[in-house]
């Protein structure tokens, strides 16, 4: 089952994190990181996003790993994430976090899928992507139980030159 949010993906990014972790992210983005989407930390992961503005974001917590369904996004990473409180939370990088959404999975390793599409129609609308279904980006999180593995991008998207 999943939980459907519009977060606010300022800067350019979405945060999934264990709910103790402190989240520092000062580091983690280089030019490597922004291509590949994903900024790694220390119990926490920073999922990059195409746009500025409100992105539609699915999350689903799962019992084992997910088929594969690649072919319908854009750009997919994975990443594991140590979940020491056993609640994962998910949210915009400037909100609250009191406030955020949070997820019972078990404590320990995680991976995390992070699918992303419609990434050209909302790099075209820029700031009104979020005004339309059809130009709103769209972020898939599937999160389940896995020891822990190097962080993979399995399919790149790059923004086409203007």
């Amino acid at each position: 089952m999943a939980t459907n949010l519009e977060l606010f993906a300022d800067y350019h990014q979405i945060h999934v994190m264990d709910e103790e972790s402190e989240g520092d992210f000062s580091d983690v983005w280089t030019e490597q990181t922004v291509l590949d989407g994903l900024g790694v930390t220390d119990g926490a992961l920073a999922i990059g996003t195409a746009v500025n503005v409100t992105v539609a974001v699915s999350v689903h917590v799962l019992a084992e790993q997910p088929d594969d369904d690649t072919e319908d996004f854009d750009h997919v990473i994975e990443a594991s994430l140590h979940l020491a409180s056993g609640r994962l939370v998910v949210m915009g990088c400037t909100d609250y976090l009191p406030d955020a959404a949070r997820f019972d999975m078990p404590a320990g390793w995680i991976r995390v899928r992070a699918s992303r599409r419609n990434l050209a129609a909302a790099v075209d609308a820029d700031v009104d992507s979020s005004e339309s279904p059809e130009t709103t980006e769209q972020l898939r999180l599937q999160a389940w139980p896995a020891p822990f593995s190097a962080p993979h991008i399995i399919k790149r998207w790059v923004q086409p030159e203007t």
